[in-house]
């Protein structure tokens, strides 16, 4: 079964800059979307955010956990 990724929106304040996850998993489990679009403007980077779009391919190695600068993000195995 596909691990649990919770990522704190609260924590995770300025993905547009960060991106450590993103750079670090193996898998590339993560990306950074728009949470706001709006046609024929370009998107401000506080209207970005963390998503774990591709949790199928976490090996649950924690380097994503290891290495965010906030905290923000949890793994958890899932169980069965």
């Amino acid at each position: 079964m596909m691990p649990k990724i919770e990522i704190d929106r609260g924590r995770c304040t300025n993905p547009y800059d960060c991106k450590a996850c993103l750079q670090i998993c193996p898998q590339a489990v993560f990306v950074v979307a728009p949470t706001v679009v709006e046609r024929y403007k370009e998107t401000e980077p506080e209207n970005y955010e963390v998503q774990a779009v591709f949790r199928d391919k976490c090996v649950v190695c924690m380097d994503c956990v290891q290495i965010c600068p906030t905290d923000a993000i949890r793994v958890k195995r899932s169980n069965g």
